[in-house]
């Protein structure tokens, strides 16, 4: 539940020193806000891309541009100076470095929780529950609207399923085209986000299925693999319009969390063994943070 409250980052809960940078963090509940500082001459690939592992940041950053000048060049060529006083949104899949001689300052939000934090080692399998989201109807839609309101469309789709991510603490890997994989270390925060992400979707005039499936997958590269990732994404793709779809091993986890669940016939998924059971999220899933919030309708 949201509460009225304040921090300074002079009283930051942590101190993050990186290579040429440093960065306060403060927590607000569900909310993690980070005031960074990139000293001249900082470059991703010289200083944080060995910490990372990947080729390229593949963290989404949005924030505030406080002072000095970055230059940011992303995976498929584009090119863009982020300068101070400008409001920013850096989408994964990307360099950067600090131009001048001005440290670039910035306040950060969907990022803080976790750049310059080495993680999980190549091959390291990890216990997460795993949410996959996609538009129902997405070539009809296109079809319907043409493709500049299409465009503009997933744009606004993209950056509320974001904020629910942030809200809820879920780690984006991937988006899919008209969908996003994220990783939740809490079952409860992955259906809780579905159930907002459905309802933020709907606002928009779109229909989006969720899949959420909790098991052991193997983090390569900042890319989420293994058995459970593919199960996650066949429950998705068994959900209906506006349905959040659950696994029974999510569904274990849930128990004691308020979450009303409805069980559907066991169902064979591709490339799975076995029949499994699903169950759908009822109207007790509250969309905020806790138990607050819109509900999806049943």
């Amino acid at each position: 539940m949201s509460r009225l409250q304040a921090k300074s980052f002079d009283d930051a809960d942590e101190v993050r020193n990186l290579p040429r940078a440093f960065a306060r963090v403060v927590n607000l509940d569900e909310t993690t806000v980070g005031l960074a500082t990139w000293e001249p001459g900082w470059h991703w690939k010289e200083d944080l891309a060995a910490l990372a592992g990947t080729a390229s940041c593949q963290f989404l950053h949005l924030g505030y541009a406080l002072s000095g000048r970055l230059e940011v060049v992303t995976d498929d060529g584009q090119r863009l100076e982020i300068v101070g006083g400008s409001v920013f949104e850096i989408p994964p899949g990307h360099d950067a470095w600090v131009v001048g001689d001005e440290p670039f300052v910035t306040v950060e939000w969907t990022s803080s929780r976790t750049v310059g934090r080495a993680p999980e080692g190549p091959g390291e399998r990890v216990l997460a529950t795993i949410l996959f989201t996609d538009i129902v109807g997405s070539t009809a839609t296109l079809a319907r609207v043409g493709d500049a309101a299409w465009r503009d469309l997933l744009l606004a789709h993209n950056a509320r399923l974001r904020q629910q991510l942030n809200e809820f603490r879920g780690r984006e890997i991937a988006g899919t085209g008209d969908g996003v994989l994220a990783l939740f270390d809490g079952a409860t925060r992955a259906v809780r986000c579905g159930v907002a992400m459905a309802r933020a979707a709907e606002q928009l005039g779109l229909e989006i299925r969720v899949g959420v499936h909790t098991g052991e997958v193997e983090i390569i590269g900042g890319n989420a693999r293994g058995v459970a990732v593919h199960a996650a994404a066949r429950i998705m793709s068994a959900a209906g319009p506006g349905e959040v779809l659950v696994s029974s091993t999510t569904r274990d986890l849930l128990e004691g969390s308020g979450v009303d669940l409805e069980a559907r016939p066991p169902q064979e998924l591709k490339g799975l063994a076995g029949a499994r059971a699903l169950y759908r999220v009822g109207t007790t899933a509250g969309a905020g943070a806790g138990s607050r919030g819109e509900l999806l309708d049943s």
